[in-house]
């Protein structure tokens, strides 16, 4: 068949198959249309999950008649006009293909009135066939409706799902909108019901508002709120508690410069941040703004705009990962996370306070602040500088008094309060300031003893292990050549490694502390992590798998009873270690029964 120019239809049919998937992507790009054009309301109107109808309406700067054909043009735009504006976009669309992507596939209409024109205009196209503009009233303003969706195109028709399924993926982006934009107002109808209503909200004090309503108030009870910045970056927003960390990945949301991403590289950070507070198999729940020079990320890498490039990889991982590692290192036992949520109908009045955090005078000397020799000899010792108790509860020296004293008068009660008892020989019963506090003491303990043992080890280095008949591993070239050049990165971790072949690897030596690892899938791990990443920390993980096995082994067990010094040393030390909010596997270690939830177990004030 000879080369010829294809018909305009046919170009325009192609790139909605890039732009256009499902409705859930016409909305998306007419919203962010709106967004882009100012609009501080958009309304959305849909029909049978969107593909007999959908409607977007917004009174954003709106635009003169003379521009609608333009507007349904390819690649013409508003919003860049050189390299340099591509190369530091901040709107969200810029390529200007998607209103005519989406009018070659539909029935489409254009209504629209900017601030100088006396009254509206309205062009019509169907399957991209566009007829002439007529005026029309309109307030100021955009309005597009989008009917029946592929109508042409019966093969993409085809592939579209039930009303249910296309609804829901509109709902979701729609939920990321009204995340990363609280200040708009965004009402959402379908078949003639409002199923949607975000309002408006004032500012950051609501920010998390929005966030429960959207994600619902069990994320935003139970999270972590961070902003912090370094090297050009800031990164703030909400991290769930490892405790509420969910079955699937459905509530994360990840955001740079306002435009909701999927990224590997962010995605790695995250993981490897929750690595060691994390139930196996499950998730954890995060809202993310990362904010940075828009040149330092290139938006143009994906036809929908679902991915970014950026200029440093690493650097982005490093910060994400560090951001987030140090957050949850501070979710001690007793500290306040995110405050209660005021109801959502009360969100425009004058935002509620937040519940001050816990202020106390630490002990003097509590377990982390032992040196590392005093670590090691107190890793079987139980609680502090309390000795362990026989099954009896007896005691050959306790150091500390028998009973805790009274707060003074300037300071408030420790968060994590004072022991009252032991229940079945598992749990501790504290009192505190807020009410009733229960304590899982095996596994407390078991946090207590691991982050000992991770900090006795810092500092130490990784002690490579030489092997006596050293395995030959069949590798991929690429990965030998890689092995190769980072030999040196590789002896660092414990891994002593050579080329044998094209394609082969000889293991000399390994990480001591791992020496019944798996040593290929290992290494092939560290260097797919070395690879992609820049860095790894799967030698790391392996070693924090060993320390919190023998942490959990030297923790003590149940059915042990405890005198009340070492309850009460066990709170203090919960109080002062680092992620002692939860287990080694992500299990809770506390929980707390305030004064209002015991009221209403007894039915007071009824």
């Amino acid at each position: 068949m000879p080369i010829r120019q294809l018909p305009e239809t046919l170009i325009d049919q192609i790139a909605a198959g890039e732009v256009v998937e499902r409705p859930a992507s016409v909305v998306k790009e007419l919203v962010e249309n709106a967004l882009d054009a100012g609009a501080t309301r958009i309304d959305v109107d849909l029909e049978e999950g969107g593909i007999r109808l959908i409607r977007v309406r917004d009174d954003g700067v709106g635009m003169a008649a003379a521009e609608l054909p333009l507007a349904i043009s390819r690649h013409a735009t508003s919003k860049i006009a050189s390299l340099e504006d591509l190369e530091g976009v901040l709107t969200m669309g810029f390529r200007g293909e998607a209103l005519p992507s989406i009018a070659s596939v539909s029935h489409f209409s254009l209504t629209s009135r900017d601030a100088s024109s006396e009254h509206g205009a309205r062009l019509q196209v169907d399957g991209g066939k566009p007829s002439a503009v007529a005026p029309h009233p309109h307030p100021r303003g955009s309005s597009i409706e989008v009917r029946d969706l592929f109508y042409n195109v019966p093969a993409r028709r085809r592939f579209l799902k039930a009303e249910r399924t296309e609804l829901s993926h509109i709902e979701e982006w729609l939920r990321a909108l009204a995340l990363v934009r609280p200040q708009i107002e965004l009402r959402v109808t379908h078949n003639g019901r409002q199923i949607r209503h975000y309002r408006p909200l004032r500012g950051h004090a609501d920010a998390l508002a929005r966030v429960g309503e959207a994600l619902g108030a069990e994320f935003a009870g139970a999270c972590l709120a961070l902003d912090h910045a370094a090297a050009g970056l800031r990164l703030h927003g909400w991290i769930g508690l490892p405790t509420a960390a969910r079955s699937s990945a459905d509530q994360q949301y990840f955001f740079v410069n306002g435009r909701a991403v999927r990224d590997r590289t962010v995605a790695h950070a995250v993981r490897q941040a929750y690595a060691d507070v994390l139930y196996h198999g499950r998730h954890p729940a995060f809202v993310l703004f990362l904010e940075l020079d828009p040149r330092r990320v290139d938006v143009n890498v994906h036809p929908a705009k679902h991915e970014v490039r950026f200029r440093d990889g690493r650097l982005i991982h490093d910060f994400v990962y560090r951001t987030l590692h140090e957050a949850l290192a501070d979710t001690r036992a007793g500290a306040v996370v995110c405050p209660p949520l005021a109801p959502i109908a009360a969100m425009n009045e004058a935002p509620t306070s937040p519940r001050p955090a816990f202020a106390w005078p630490p002990p003097r000397q509590s377990g982390l602040a032992l040196n590392v020799a005093e670590r090691a000899a107190a890793y079987a010792g139980g609680f502090g500088s309390v000795p362990a108790t026989t099954s009896t509860g007896s005691s050959a020296s306790a150091t500390l008094p028998s009973t805790m004293p009274p707060p003074d008068d300037e300071g408030a009660p420790p968060p994590l309060g004072y022991a009252l008892a032991q229940l079945h020989g598992v749990f501790v019963l504290a009192q505190n300031a807020l009410g009733l506090v229960l304590v899982d003491m095996h596994a407390a303990h078991e946090r207590i003893t691991y982050e000992r043992l991770k900090a006795a080890q810092e500092g130490v280095g990784i002690r490579t292990q030489p092997l006596l008949v050293p395995p030959t591993l069949a590798v991929s070239e690429r990965e030998a050549d890689f092995a190769e050049q980072h030999a040196a990165a590789l002896a660092t971790l414990g891994f002593e490694v050579q080329r044998s072949g094209p394609q082969s690897l000889s293991l000399r030596g390994v990480p001591a502390l791992l020496e019944g690892a798996d040593p290929r899938q290992l290494l092939l791990d560290v260097l797919t992590d070395l690879r992609e990443h820049g860095d790894t920390r799967k030698v790391e993980e392996r070693h924090h798998e060993l320390l919190s096995t023998m942490a959990c082994h030297g923790s003590v067990r149940a059915n042990r009873r405890l005198t009340l010094p070492e309850m009460n040393a066990l709170l203090r030390d919960m109080e002062t270690t680092e992620r002692s909010g939860q287990c080694n596997h992500g299990r809770p270690t506390w929980v707390q029964l305030g004064h209002a939830e015991l009221d209403r177990l007894f039915l007071r004030g009824r």
